[in-house]
């Protein structure tokens, strides 16, 4: 009988959790799209950008000069 019980009341409680959790999901999934689209939430994800971004010509030769460091310390192993 405890092992009812015990199912039962683990069952009840998931349920509330469920129903809870989908009702904060429901009052604010907007939020959270904007959080999963790529250009939305902060910084628009990992490592993306906004396609309107264009890099100034200094950040671009930096890039360059970090890639190029990368490439001969690989190159030298």
């Amino acid at each position: 009988m405890a092992l009812n019980k015990d199912f039962l009341m683990g069952f009840i409680s998931g349920t509330v959790v469920g129903a809870v959790g989908y009702r904060l999901y429901e009052q604010n999934g907007g939020q959270l799209q904007r959080l999963v689209q790529p250009n939305g939430g902060f910084g628009g994800g990992f490592g993306q950008r906004p396609a309107a971004y264009q890099p100034s010509l200094e950040e671009l030769v930096a890039q360059k000069e970090r890639l190029e460091d990368a490439i001969a310390e690989l190159q030298a192993r």
